[in-house]
């Protein structure tokens, strides 16, 4: 009866005729006030989280929609670990089931959010057993929905998570390259009896990209050597001459990367002194080969440096494009990549690398507004980025509930956990850098 009460409510607090809406925190914080007749009281953000999860189970899509819309907002401006101590499972499970085919009739919009709450749900676990779950649980879900999605709103929704919860959860190069090749299959489909070649949009194409070398950013040590890495710099060589900005900037940023975590120098003196030179490995011939790509690149940077703009061009668009290729051309001549200095709160975040940068930009554009808040209380994101905040929550730390402390402090918390697994993952991620390829065969005229 408790229960059935509960999202009698929940449908009261959520459900509207507006089939269009999404709601935010906000907005439910004035209907929670509204329901109880106390617009002045504490707002109880748990209770409405907890409203918000009972309305997951609404028939009315409308009603789903905002629940999700209202969970994602509390997660980005809260950490909520306890709420999330207590109802992981349920979410996760909740956020699954607008995901997998058939088990709700989900619209496109409730499936893009149900897959950004999975990757705030990731990006606040941290690295923990909860984060390996979601990975697990989710990857196969995300590629199903991929492989069958005729809608192109809500792919770069999926393509972030997928590239979220492997950058969180994933434990090893397999499985990161498992997802890369799962992100390339959205515009390089396997074509068979079932399948029609259809072109990718502009959209289509910047999502994949920039996803694909988010998790590409955390591999070293490429083995640029090899046809498969030749194929992908080709290819993304080939995206530089495409009519859209967004896609010429992504592929700009992962032919920089690209060629800072592989050095192609270095495989001249291999060439030199290679005396086994069989029909399949011909070093001499790749390292040319590999001199001949990275000039074009060069060149094309050139130009797009100083591109005039055309007509219709907007201007701060045109700008970034200029200074982006502009610091490659830096990139490609000294060996140094562009230096970002980020203020968070009265502190000071800096990146001095191409993958620093990459995964900086990607996280700060899945969290939106709340990337701020992460960055000043989420330990992961500070591991990540060697981010030491100057006041560790001194303000916040005496309105904890004793659970709450408990959590913080016990040698088993959910936190210390997190900070034990993420030195484990990058001890394997070293130690399996050096073997295996991270790329994609396509063929150049396939762009």
């Amino acid at each position: 009866m408790g229960k059935r009460n509960s999202r009698s409510k929940a449908a009261a607090m959520f459900d509207s005729d507006d089939d269009s809406s999404v709601t935010s925190s906000s907005t439910a914080r004035s209907d929670l006030m509204s329901v109880s007749g106390t617009e002045d009281v504490q707002f109880d953000q748990d209770s409405l989280l907890d409203q918000a999860l009972d309305a997951l189970d609404e028939k009315r899509g409308s009603t789903r929609e905002k629940a999700f819309s209202t969970i994602i907002d509390a997660l980005k401006s809260n950490m909520q670990h306890q709420f999330i101590e207590k109802k992981f499972a349920t979410l996760l499970h909740q956020c699954l089931a607008s995901i997998k085919k058939g088990s709700k009739k989900a619209s496109a919009k409730e499936i893009t959010l149900a897959s950004h709450a999975i990757g705030c749900l990731a990006l606040t676990v941290g690295c923990s057993d909860n984060a390996r779950e979601i990975f697990e649980d989710s990857v196969s879900p995300l590629d199903e929905s991929l492989a069958r999605s005729t809608e192109v709103l809500k792919v770069p929704s999926l393509l972030d998570c997928l590239a979220i919860i492997t950058f969180v959860g994933g434990n090893d190069q397999e499985e990161t390259e498992r997802s890369m090749d799962i992100m390339w299959r959205v515009i390089h489909p396997k074509l068979g009896s079932n399948v029609v070649a259809v072109k990718p949009s502009a959209q289509l194409i910047t999502s994949v990209v920039s996803a694909w070398s988010f998790l590409l950013s955390t591999v070293s040590n490429l083995k640029l050597n090899s046809k498969h890495w030749q194929s992908s710099i080709s290819y993304l060589s080939s995206l530089l001459d495409k009519e859209d900005r967004s896609v010429r900037i992504a592929a700009g940023e992962a032919l920089a990367l690209i060629f800072e975590i592989g050095d192609v120098d270095k495989f001249s003196t291999e060439a030199k002194n290679a005396s086994d030179l069989t029909q399949e490995s011909k070093p001499q011939e790749s390292f040319i080969f590999l001199q001949g790509l990275k000039g074009k690149v060069i060149n094309q940077c050139k130009n797009l440096s100083a591109e005039a703009g055309g007509k219709g061009s907007a201007k701060k668009d045109l700008n970034s494009q200029r200074n982006l290729f502009r610091d490659i051309l830096d990139f490609f001549e000294d060996g140094y990549a562009p230096e970002i200095s980020m203020k968070i709160g009265s502190d000071s975040l800096q990146t001095s690398s191409w993958s620093q940068m990459i995964q900086l930009n990607f996280i700060k554009h899945f969290l939106g507004g709340g990337f701020i808040k992460h960055m000043q209380e989420n330990d992961f994101l500070h591991d990540v980025f060697g981010f030491s905040p100057k006041k560790k929550y001194l303000n916040s730390e005496h309105r904890m509930s004793g659970g709450e402390k408990r959590m913080f402090k016990s040698p088993n918390s959910v936190l210390n956990k997190a900070r034990t697994q993420l030195l484990n993952k990058q001890r394997l991620l070293s130690e399996g850098r050096n073997a295996g390829h991270y790329a994609v065969s396509v063929v150049e005229d396939e762009a």
